[in-house]
């Protein structure tokens, strides 16, 4: 299979809940509750599993903890969806987030590979 990212994904291991969902034109599905373990993070995206059903093109405000002090709080979009056994795997984009986010990221990938 041909990789079609933008930006190289590395391992995460976050816990996250999605209370709500929204899109552009004011549509929004609240109090999901649905917990997620976020499998894999880039620049560009993160990829998460959950047994939860969530629509795509939905969007969701995420706060990730990445090593010991780096939080980065951003919008995230979800743009695939596929069942695997009883869960399902998620693919998402980062559409809204600071400029330092590259740096945290940046830093993250290099205490990861030097481990």
């Amino acid at each position: 299979m041909i990789e079609m990212r933008r930006e190289k994904r590395w391992p995460a291991k976050l816990e996250l809940e999605i209370s709500s969902l929204f899109k552009q034109d004011n549509v929004k599905v609240e109090n999901l509750n649905a917990p997620i373990e976020v499998v894999d993070v880039s620049k560009a995206g993160i990829g998460f599993k959950s047994e939860s059903v969530l629509p795509i093109g939905y969007y969701f405000n995420a706060r990730l903890v990445l090593g010991e002090q780096d939080v980065l709080t951003c919008v995230v979009r979800i743009i695939r969806q596929q069942k695997v056994d009883n869960h399902y795997i998620y693919g998402c984009e980062i559409v809204g987030a600071a400029s330092i986010m590259d740096y945290v990221i940046n830093d993250y990938a290099a205490s990861i590979e030097q481990e």
